[in-house]
């Protein structure tokens, strides 16, 4: 005989399902007026309000040499987001002057600030760009190529770095290399290569930093390169620094470099193992090989750090499907574990993968010893 089914209350869900929808709104939002700042790092916006002090939309129309009626609409929307102050809302709409609030260009203008983020809203239009791809990618298990991307990606991974090189890499990150700093400032014409150089900055950084240094700048993205020569140009450091389209693993280059470095770029690699042999090739009896990337947890858990949560969107939008597009690619992700990076070194033939003792939210440093 069987037993009638047990009757159970209905569970309310509607505290969660509101939480959720508001939770998703607001993302919509935030979403939205990224793009708004993209679009104003794109067409100058911000640079001119912080030179001409309060200012009506015709005006500020001339002065970027923008169109009246847009201007005017992207002032009216970032007053309303916050991002920028209006002297007097109720006046006509025509005389109403915009002004950059004190302490904001350090966010908007400055790129090389520490608190300058732009580069995320770059990202923002940049992820966006090859969405059919990537869905199609999902489907086949395929690849999305890095050029799908678009300039916004390229200039996004750029400046998104430039800070940290700026601001921490010959200060901080160096010197944490027990006597790499002493080395590299010896006069001797140390040989570096920075692999996976993308915009360059970090090649940049470290020419002005160590004035005996030569570094090589190496990627396979020809638009970074190119971006990257564009920032060399004024540097003060073009006779010390090259960019070239060029593989680690070159032969030509083998055994010529004192220092090696990748900057959060092993995720990226379709092939992280041979990536890692070629750059062992690269160095020089004694040279040290460093590597920098994503100061994830050992372990995954869920709900995730915001740190993941960042990392996690990356990688479903582009470092995955950008790594994957390669036949017998790894799909290592954004999120890289510290076991994921040792197990590649072994791969790679390395004999030992040291944690460095370099204190940072957001970055790993390892040294990898042949």
């Amino acid at each position: 005989m069987t037993s009638a089914p047990i009757a159970t209350a209905p569970v309310d869900t509607s505290a969660t399902t509101d939480a959720l929808t508001e939770r998703l709104f607001a993302a919509a939002i935030a979403a939205l007026e990224l793009e708004t700042v993209h679009l104003g790092d794109r067409l100058g916006y911000y640079k001119s309000l912080r030179e001409s002090g309060p200012i009506n939309p015709a005006a500020f129309a001339k002065a970027t040499g923008t169109a009246d009626r847009y201007a005017r609409e992207w002032l009216e929307q970032q007053a309303s987001a916050g991002f920028i102050t209006v002297d007097d809302s109720a006046a006509p709409e025509q005389d109403r002057r915009y002004s950059l609030p004190a302490g904001y260009d350090a966010v908007l203008v400055d790129p090389v600030s520490p608190n300058y983020m732009p580069w995320a809203a770059a990202w923002a239009v940049a992820c966006a760009q090859p969405m059919d791809a990537i869905v199609e990618a999902f489907k086949t298990g395929g690849g999305v190529p890095w050029e799908a991307y678009g300039e916004a990606g390229v200039r996004a991974q750029a400046a998104g770095s430039r800070p940290n090189f700026v601001h921490s890499l010959a200060s901080e990150w160096l010197p944490g290399v027990p006597g790499l700093a002493e080395r590299l400032q010896s006069g001797e014409g140390a040989r570096v290569a920075d692999v996976a150089t993308g915009g360059g900055w970090a090649a940049i950084e470290m020419a002005r930093a160590f004035p005996g240094i030569k570094v090589d700048g190496l990627d396979l993205d020809s638009a970074s390169i190119a971006l990257a020569n564009d920032n060399l140009r004024g540097s003060g450091v073009e006779d010390r620094v090259t960019f070239q389209v060029r593989d680690a693993g070159d032969p030509q280059l083998a055994g010529k470099y004192d220092l090696v470095t990748i900057f959060e770029a092993v995720h990226d690699m379709s092939h992280p193992v041979e990536a890692l042999r070629g750059c062992k090739g690269l160095l020089a009896p004694g040279g040290v090989f460093l590597i920098m990337d994503e100061n994830v947890d050992d372990e995954f858990r869920a709900p995730g750090t915001d740190y993941e949560r960042l990392l996690y969107g990356f990688s479903v939008l582009t470092c995955l499907p950008a790594g994957m597009d390669a036949p017998g690619a790894v799909g290592t992700g954004t999120v890289i574990r510290p076991s994921k990076l040792r197990e590649y070194a072994k791969e790679a033939g390395f004999s030992e993968v040291i944690d460095l003792p370099i204190a940072n939210d957001f970055f790993r440093f390892y040294q990898l010893l042949p």
